[in-house]
C-alpha cells in the first residue's frame, strides 16, 4: 500500500498548496465568495460538475448500481437533468443579477423582506450537505488506513476547512478542477472499465443477474418521481449550485458550460450504476451496498491505480464538501448574522468603520466547518442526513425561488408563507411519518404551493418600483448594485 498511501498524500497536500495560493488572490468579498466573477467556459464546466458529484453521487451511485443495477443510475441522472435545466432555462438571468445568496435574491424579488426566514432555511439545507458529505471521509479513510471513523471525519474535514478558510472560492475553484479530472480519470477511465472486465464482460453479467438489472425502470416509478422532486429541482434553488453560478464570468458562460457539466453528469451516472452492477457479480453477499466502492477499490484495483482511485473518491467528496461549506458560510454570515447585526447597530446607533469582509467569511467558514465535523461525527446515515437537507430546501424554497422568476404576481407576504408553512410541514411529516419517508416532500410542496399562491392573491402586488429594479437587475443592466437589495418601499 506504500504507493497508493504516496498517492493519496501527495494529492492532500496538492490540496492545501491551492488553498495557500488562492489566499493571495483572494482580496474582496467578490474574490473570496464568488471568485471575482471571472471563470471561463472550461472551468466554469468542471468546477460545476465537481460540485454537484460529491460522495453521495459517487460512492452512493456506486451502492444503489449494486442494489438495483443500471436503474440505480436514476438518483446521479436527476442532479444531472437539473443541473441542465437550470443552465438552460435560469442561470444567465441569475447570473446577471450580481448577488452573493439566494436570499438576496428573493430581497431584490420582493422588495427586501424575505432575507431573514429563507437564509435559516438555506442555512440547515447547506449544513446538512456539508455534513453528508464529512461523513463519507470516514468510508474512504478506513479503506485507507483502517483508521478510526471520528480521527476520519476531523482529519477529512479539517483539510477541506483549511484551504476553504486560506483563499475562499478561489482556493475552492482550484482544488475542484483538480478534482474533477482525478475524478474523471479514476472513476470513469480507470474503475469503469477495470470493473467491467473483472466481472467478465456485460454479458457475463447478463448471464449472473436477474433481469431486472437491466432494467432502466427496475428502481421504481415512484422512486424516480422522487428523486425528481427531491434532486433535480433541488439543482434548481440551491445556495451551494447557485454560489458557483455567480462565479461565471458572463451568462453566456453559466448557460453553456452549466450545460456540459450537466451532460457529463449524466455520464457520470451511468458509470456509477456499471460499476455497481459488476460489483454485484463479483462480491452478491456484501452486507451493505454502500461498501460496493470501496470494495471493488480495496482488492481488484492494482497497487499506484488503486490509490489514484480513492483520490477520485476523496476528491468527490471533497469537491462536494468544500462547495456546501463557503455555501453555509456565506449564508451564515451575509443573510443572518450581518442583518442581525446590523439590526443591532441601527438600534444603539454605533458603527465603528468598515467591516473587514474577507476576514468576517473566513471567520464563519472556520466556525461552520467546526459545526459541520461536529455534527458529521454525531449522525451515523448518510442518506438521512442528505434527505433531510434537500426536504427542508425543496419544501421551502423551491415555490417562493420560482415563483419569483416565473410569477409577476408573487408577493413578499407569499413568499414568507410559502417558506413557512411548507417548512414546518416537511419537519411535522418527517417526525410523523419518518425522514425516508415519501410524504414530507410531496406535502410540504403541495402545502408550499397552496400558501404562495393564496396569499399573494389576498395581499396588495410587489410595488411596481421595485419590480421595475427587479427587471433592470435580470436585464443585466444595474452592474453597480452588486449586493444591496432593494429597500421595501416605505
Amino acid at each position: 500500500m506504500a504507493v497508493d498511501y504516496t498517492v493519496i498524500v501527495v494529492y492532500l497536500a496538492g490540496m492545501l498548496a491551492m488553498g495557500w495560493w488562492g489566499m493571495r488572490r483572494a482580496k474582496s468579498k467578490s474574490e473570496f465568495l464568488v471568485a471575482g466573477r471571472r471563470l471561463g467556459p472550461a472551468m466554469y464546466s468542471g468546477t460545476m460538475a465537481a460540485i454537484v458529484l460529491g460522495g453521495a453521487s459517487t460512492i452512493g451511485g456506486v451502492g444503489l448500481g449494486y442494489q438495483y443495477g443500471l436503474s440505480g443510475a436514476w438518483m446521479v441522472f436527476t442532479i444531472g437533468l437539473g443541473l441542465l435545466a437550470l443552465s438552460v432555462f435560469f442561470s444567465a438571468r441569475i447570473a446577471r443579477l450580481k448577488v452573493y445568496t439566494v436570499s438576496e435574491m428573493l430581497d431584490l424579488r420582493y422588495g427586501g423582506r424575505a432575507g431573514v426566514i429563507s437564509g435559516v432555511v438555506m442555512w440547515a439545507y447547506t449544513l446538512m450537505l456539508a455534513v453528508t458529505s464529512t461523513i463519507a471521509y470516514a468510508t474512504i479513510f478506513d479503506v485507507l488506513f483502517d483508521m478510526n471513523r471520528t480521527l476520519a471525519i476531523v482529519l477529512g474535514g479539517s483539510i477541506v476547512v483549511a484551504y476553504s478558510a486560506l483563499g475562499g472560492m478561489w482556493s475552492i475553484t482550484l482544488t475542484d478542477m483538480v478534482q474533477f479530472v482525478v475524478k474523471t480519470v479514476g472513476v470513469l477511465l480507470l474503475l469503469l472499465p477495470i470493473a467491467v472486465v473483472k466481472a467478465g464482460g456485460f454479458s457475463e453479467m447478463k448471464a449472473q443477474l436477474p433481469t431486472e438489472y437491466f432494467d432502466p425502470l427496475g428502481i421504481g416509478g415512484e422512486t424516480i418521481f422522487t428523486y425528481v422532486l427531491i434532486y433535480t429541482f433541488g439543482m434548481l434553488i440551491g445556495q451551494d449550485i447557485w454560489q458557483r453560478v455567480f462565479t461565471a464570468r458572463s451568462d453566456r458562460t453559466a448557460k453553456w458550460g452549466g450545460t456540459v457539466a450537466g451532460a457529463y453528469c449524466l455520464a457520470y451516472a451511468l458509470a456509477g450504476a456499471v460499476i455497481g452492477t459488476a460489483a454485484k457479480v463479483l462480491y452478491p453477499e456484501l452486507g451493505s451496498a454502500d461498501d460496493a466502492f470501496a470494495t471493488i477499490v480495496k482488492d481488484e484495483l492494482p497497487v499506484g491505480v488503486r490509490g489514484l482511485v480513492l483520490a477520485a473518491a476523496l476528491a468527490a467528496v471533497m469537491s462536494t464538501s468544500s462547495g456546501a461549506l463557503i455555501a453555509c458560510a456565506t449564508v451564515a454570515n451575509n443573510d443572518i448574522w450581518s442583518r442581525l447585526r446590523g439590526a443591532v447597530r441601527r438600534t444603539e446607533d454605533t458603527h465603528d468603520g468598515a467591516h473587514d469582509e474577507v476576514k468576517g467569511n473566513r471567520a464563519f467558514i472556520l466556525l461552520m466547518g467546526l459545526a459541520v465535523i461536529a455534527t458529521a461525527i454525531a449522525i451515523d446515515n448518510v442518506v438521512e442526513a442528505l434527505t433531510v437537507a434537500y426536504n427542508l430546501l425543496v419544501g421551502g424554497l423551491l415555490v417562493p425561488i420560482l415563483g419569483g422568476l416565473l410569477w409577476r404576481r408573487g408577493t413578499a407576504h407569499g413568499a414568507l408563507a410559502s417558506v413557512v408553512v411548507g417548512g414546518v410541514t416537511v419537519i411535522v411529516l418527517m417526525a410523523t411519518h419518518g425522514i425516508l419517508a415519501n410524504e414530507p416532500v410531496y406535502y410540504g410542496l403541495l402545502s408550499s404551493l397552496a400558501a404562495y399562491i393564496a396569499v399573494s392573491l389576498m395581499t396588495r402586488p410587489t410595488d411596481a418600483a421595485v419590480l421595475a429594479a427587479w427587471r433592470e437587475r435580470l436585464a443585466g443592466r444595474d452592474p453597480e448594485l452588486v449586493s444591496e437589495p432593494v429597500p421595501a418601499p416605505q
